[in-house]
């Protein structure tokens, strides 16, 4: 008897200290959203002339510039992808609709020999503008021909 109220004891025991159980995951991250080769979760500009004008999305904001003409800033929403196409609609604080659409396409501004790798519309209150867009990092590290594209930063 004494041997199976051993063996009981240690069943018993063995059966309260299982190990615990692993932490359900959590929700899958979220893919970062590119097009054309563009993060668009880092900062990226479109722009366009006649007249001069651009939009920033930086991630929290969009800011919309243009020449003679007042800056207008609203949030940035998430972008809304739709097979080669993202759009990110939101109100200025002057309360004026925005709504940029970037489309995965090449583009040329028409003034430089530039290439884009998306083109945009830009509605701003009754306003349509047409131009192209690119990551700020590639429009920054680009000279005044050629594609737009971030260049490789070297390994260090």
């Amino acid at each position: 008897m004494r041997a199976a109220f051993a063996v009981l004891s240690v069943l018993a025991l063995s059966a309260c200290s299982r190990e615990p159980e692993a932490p359900a995951p959590g929700p899958a991250p979220e893919p970062v959203p590119v097009l054309a080769g563009v993060d668009l979760s880092r900062p990226v500009r479109a722009l366009g002339t006649e007249p001069f004008w651009g939009v920033d999305l930086t991630g929290t904001e969009m800011v919309y510039s243009g020449a003679d003409r007042p800056e207008q800033r609203a949030p940035q929403p998430r972008a809304v992808i739709q097979g080669t196409t993202a759009t990110f609609d939101g109100v200025t604080a002057a309360g004026n609709p925005i709504s940029v659409m970037l489309a995965a396409t090449e583009c040329s501004d028409g003034m430089s020999d530039r290439t884009y790798p998306l083109s945009a519309i830009v509605r701003i209150g009754d306003e349509t503008l047409t131009g192209c867009a690119a990551s700020v990092a590639a429009i920054m590290s680009t000279g005044e021909s050629g594609p737009v594209v971030e260049k490789a930063q070297p390994a260090g």
